[in-house]
């Protein structure tokens, strides 16, 4: 297959092999994308007289077919093809002769790979909503089914203040309303046309770009060509800092599960078959699928700093550089998707220890709670703090192990329902 700027001579094929490097493997998730944008290119040809009707409804005929042998997963990259668009072009070609060729004109590869990473992104941007609702559905519902539970909390990995189970597992459905924030931040980077810059710097042909804006679904372009261009890399670095932001809150979640599964804690459980043994302690039960997803978020975290130092000391215009970002972004999205499906697998099928505070070593847990009845009896708040801390010295202190928190955001009011509309607000931008 000659190459798309196939000038008379070929490149060394050790060149070649490293130029390429794993382009065209990754190009594959990209196929879809790379039809959808011809199919809106070519439409817009017909309006600018480029190309007659009759032809464009050969090709997109034959972009269907193309598309169906794509989602029937049919569809591969001949040995000789140098990435998707060429392949796609070479196709073509092949199957209806001179016509196949006209299908670039009016643009370059440089905003043919835009658009398509843009087309991607969008879709994989709409699935991890997809996937960080339904976890936080999940956390919503085990919230205020366990709201009366209480368990001790902690600050500097001391026993400090009581908590519940609705409280912790509340805790993580509103952080994940701080991350969707940031994820319809990535969705309006990324839902911006770039087809029509070309190689950065437009076309001598009128091109109708908001013809292929309407068409590809995108709620606006990137109308500056050079600023379209000098797109690649921030939306992937802004998709990747969204990403990072989950991957925290499932680190955390993780890290809490580990923690609390341990039999110094006990404070929840998992059925045996969701944990994994030990070759010579026949009693252990693991917390292996919590400490992979624990070891994946922390690698997610260093995304954003990878793609950044990728795509620094780059004048603006097209570099090679930016094919590597594939490589990092695209088996990242991959694992965040299997992070977040199997976070919501595990916390289907948690088991809460209901009697946590019958343990004599929280007795201490509810010491700010007597003194704060104390202040609320007439005690000057540090007079009683003073009262309950020489009990505790003494040994003496013995609380009722209740609480009375009723402000908003506490144990006792836990705000399910005001929670549940911020994140409908923060999701309502990617729907």
């Amino acid at each position: 297959m000659a190459k798309i700027w196939d000038k008379g001579y070929d490149a060394n094929k050790r060149v070649e092999t490293f130029t390429v490097g794993n382009d065209r493997k990754l190009d594959l998730r990209l196929a879809k994308h790379d039809i959808l944008g011809s199919m809106a290119h070519i439409k817009m040809l017909v309006r600018i007289d480029l190309l007659g009707e009759d032809e464009e409804k050969v090709l997109r005929t034959e972009l269907q077919e193309i598309l169906a042998e794509v989602e029937k997963g049919n569809f591969r990259l001949d040995d000789d093809a140098e990435d998707i668009h060429s392949q796609i072009e070479a196709m073509l070609t092949e199957r209806l002769g001179e016509m196949g060729k006209k299908i670039h004109s009016g643009r370059s590869r440089n905003d043919q790979v835009l658009v398509d990473i843009k087309l991607f992104l969008k879709e994989e941007i709409q699935l991890i909503k997809e996937e960080v609702l339904a976890l936080f559905e999940l956390l919503q519902s085990l919230s205020e089914k366990y709201k009366d539970i209480l368990l001790p909390g902690y600050t500097h990995a001391q026993i400090a203040m009581p908590s519940s189970f609705g409280l912790w597992l509340g805790a993580y459905a509103e952080t994940l309303v701080d991350d969707m924030h940031t994820l319809a931040s990535a969705w309006k980077v990324a839902d911006q046309n770039p087809l029509g810059s070309a190689a950065g710097y437009g076309s001598s042909f009128p091109l109708d770009r908001e013809l292929t804006t309407h068409e590809l679904g995108f709620a606006t372009m990137s109308y500056n060509v050079v600023a379209a261009q000098m797109g690649r890399g921030k939306t992937e670095r802004i998709l990747a800092q969204s990403m990072a932001n989950i991957a925290s809150t499932l680190n955390k979640l993780a890290a809490d599960n580990c923690m609390y599964l341990s039999g110094n804690f006990g404070f929840i459980s998992y059925p045996k078959e969701l944990t994994t043994g030990s070759s010579i302690m026949p009693h252990k039960k693991n917390p292996d699928v919590w400490e992979l997803i624990r070891a994946h978020s922390n690698r997610l975290q260093s995304l954003p700093n990878e793609i950044s130092l990728m795509t620094t000391n780059m004048p603006h215009g097209y570099h090679r550089d930016y094919q590597l970002l594939k490589e990092v972004l695209f088996p990242a999205i991959e694992t965040l998707h299997t992070l977040l499906e199997m976070s919501h697998f595990m916390l289907e099928h948690i088991v809460v220890n209901e009697d946590i505070l019958s343990d004599p070593r929280y007795e201490y847990l509810f010491t700010v709670e007597e003194v704060n009845k104390r202040v609320l009896q007439g005690i000057p708040f540090r007079e009683a703090y003073q009262q309950v801390g020489k009990e505790v010295q003494e040994g003496i202190f013995h609380a009722e192990k209740r609480v009375h928190h009723s402000h908003a955001g506490s144990i006792g009011n836990l705000c399910t329902k005001e929670i549940r509309k911020k994140m409908e607000m923060a999701s309502q931008p990617i729907q």
